[in-house]
């Protein structure tokens, strides 16, 4: 059996299509219910559903042989699997905001508000820029307004939360999509049904760039 864990929510959803229609089916899953362990014995899988930013870990320790995780998640908790593949949904940015007409005064300690402060530090340091790190776990677009931080290092998909609390984007940071990682030793024992997983999902992946 093959453990697969997959993100609640809508990314979730769209990523499970891509396992059914790549031939791993587990039709109890649509079933309208608080389940949320998934087994199709015939076609060998067992899914879960977990907290979005808790997949990496049941990858890392062996709980899931497989799983989908943001970008984000891989680059701030820098977690021990193999990134297979970038299934080229749930994409947005990671980006710096500022309220409008913010100008950085590079002689002065930049203040970062953020939850993803290992990403934050990297892309200051490699400007060699000095900050002052805040991480807050929520209302992040509020720290600047308040006067709490410079500026705030965040997610952006649409951009509209930023607009209407008078935020822009600045600079962006990193690309972000969904990625289909798995757990080193999982990689090393079923390797033929994690690499027949991967393939059918990147041969979807390249019909819909190709439509």
């Amino acid at each position: 059996m093959l453990n697969i864990a997959l993100p609640k929510g809508r990314l979730g959803e769209r990523v499970y299509a891509m396992f059914e229609k790549a031939g791993f089916p587990c039709p109890s899953i649509k079933e309208n219910n608080r389940k949320l362990i998934f087994e199709n014995p015939e076609c060998g899988v067992r899914y879960f559903w977990v907290k979005p930013s808790d997949v990496a870990i049941y990858v890392e320790r062996g709980a899931a042989d497989i799983g989908v995780a943001g970008k984000d998640i891989l680059l701030e908790y820098r977690p021990d699997v193999y990134e297979l593949l970038d299934l080229k949904t749930g994409v947005c940015r990671m980006a710096v905001a500022a309220p409008k007409g913010f100008r950085d005064d590079p002689r002065r300690t930049l203040k970062v508000a953020t939850k993803f402060t290992n990403i934050a530090q990297s892309y200051y340091s490699a400007m060699g820029r000095d900050i002052d790190m805040i991480h807050l776990n929520g209302s992040i677009e509020i720290a600047p307004i308040l006067g709490l931080s410079d500026v705030i290092v965040d997610i952006v998909e649409t951009g509209t939360t930023l607009k209407e609390n008078d935020l822009e984007v600045i600079e962006t940071v990193v690309p972000i999509s969904a990625r289909l990682i798995a757990n080193k030793a999982s990689y090393q024992f079923k390797t033929k049904e994690i690499v027949s997983i991967a393939e059918h999902i990147s041969a979807q992946l390249e019909e819909e760039a190709n439509k």
